[in-house]
């Protein structure tokens, strides 16, 4: 199929399904694996979110897969230490109820709303501080800080083969391969983690087959403040990165979702999903751009294929053995991903800012990058009595309230203009 049609049912696309959630997988069970939450849940709410959103937009529905969003693993890590899971979990439904209260917005004003309020000066950084802040715990990790009986030269064996396997399956990898870099890089890893006998299977012998996730539902009682005021600024990359990849799936399927049907849609249907997914004890949802891949190298554009990739991840859920195999990688396993991860995560920060040709010689540009960076990674926490905000929360609102207090200056784009003018004009 090389045309965007819509929904329809088609019962022998299954397997394809299957294989798009393949895809997602990695990245999908990683998150939950970082943050401490349960990876059954995590693989449940992934579909019953991606189903959620596609009843949401029913009327035309992107050929997109909604998961686990990294965005979330400092913030949730971070709230689950100071405020305790239930408050956490709350915290994230609030989230969803950002997006939709956004998608409201957008309704009434237009998405040029979005732009004006999350410019790149202000989404770049943001994003720039979630991967460096994570980056001593991917060193804790892949240096195998806190395991018995493990060296720290054969954790840097494990982590470095893990991360070689990621590096090769992006460099070298041909259309599928290259959107599975993370199960690549695990699998490499665990097979040399078995050479030094850090693998326990302890867990998956004695795990029944069939099983219930440990779902740990948010309630109103678990409402606390100061979680959901640290928790609703980290929406700010998600929904960018949203934006980015309705705007990717529509460049791909030749159908305009950002009109039809309308990113106050989509977002509502991203923020549906992430507060069903986060009431169940599982990580916020993000659009899952691995997947977007997928389907521009297949070119399925039938969102039913969703439909079946989330029926899947459902069903995956209950299966015991798995999210006991899923616990048996060892820890410098995911930290050679992670090491990786969190840095591509930091660059696309920076992406966001070339791309966009922020003019970093411009003073205001400046001001705003510096205190975003230092007031999410310097340790700095505010409080204002019943409240607290510190990290990539605190970096984010600073981000905000500087964007709509300074004065703008020139883009790179206004300055090379003004230079051909006067130019035109000497000669």
């Amino acid at each position: 199929m090389e045309k965007y049609e819509g929904y329809k049912f088609a019962p022998k696309q299954f397997l394809l399904g299957v294989q798009f959630l393949f895809v997602a997988f990695g990245a999908l069970v990683l998150m939950p694996m970082l943050t401490g939450l349960d990876v059954s849940v995590a693989l449940f709410t992934a579909g019953l979110g991606t189903i959620a959103f596609q009843i949401v937009s029913r009327k035309c529905v992107p050929p997109i897969f909604l998961a686990s969003s990294f965005a979330f693993i400092a913030p949730i890590k971070y709230s689950v230490e100071k405020w305790g899971i239930g408050a956490t979990m709350f915290a994230t439904v609030c989230v969803g109820a950002f997006y939709i209260i956004l998608s409201l917005i957008v309704r009434i004003k237009g998405s040029d709303f979005i732009h004006k309020l999350l410019p790149p000066i202000v989404v770049g950084p943001v994003i720039m501080s979630i991967g460096l802040i994570l980056s001593p715990s991917a060193i804790d990790m892949a240096v195998g800080k806190g395991l018995e009986g493990v060296s720290k030269n054969e954790a840097l064996l494990v982590s470095g083969a893990s991360l070689l396997g990621c590096v090769l399956a992006i460099t070298f990898g041909k259309k599928i391969i290259s959107l599975i870099p993370i199960l690549c890089g695990i699998a490499f890893g665990y097979i040399v983690a078995l050479m030094f006998g850090m693998v326990d299977f302890t867990g998956i012998l004695n795990a029944s087959w069939i099983s219930v996730p440990n779902f740990t539902f948010a309630k109103v009682s678990d409402f606390n403040i100061n979680a959901i005021l640290f928790m609703l600024p980290v929406a700010i990359a998600p929904t960018i990165e949203h934006i980015g990849n309705i705007v990717a799936i529509s460049n791909i399927t030749k159908h305009d979702f950002i009109k039809t049907p309308g990113l106050k849609t989509t977002l509502f249907g991203d923020g549906i999903a992430t507060s069903l997914a986060s009431f169940f004890g599982g990580p916020p949802n993000t659009t899952y751009s691995e997947v977007t891949g997928a389907v521009k190298i297949t070119k399925m554009f039938n969102p039913c294929i969703m439909t079946f990739a989330a029926i899947t991840s459902i069903l995956l859920a209950f299966i015991g053995k798995l999210n006991a195999f899923i616990h048996s990688i060892p820890t410098p396993v995911i930290g050679g991903i992670m090491v990786l991860l969190f840095g591509v995560i930091a660059s696309i920060g920076i992406e966001s800012l070339i791309k966009n040709k922020i003019n970093l010689s411009n003073p205001r540009n400046m001001i705003i990058i510096s205190l975003i960076l230092v007031s999410a990674l310097g340790g700095l926490e505010i409080s204002f009595g019943f409240i607290s905000l510190s990290g990539i929360s605190l970096g984010a609102i600073v981000g905000v309230i500087l964007n709509l207090i300074l004065p703008k200056g020139e883009s790179l784009d206004e300055i090379e203009q003004g230079l051909n003018q006067e130019n035109i004009k000497e000669d």
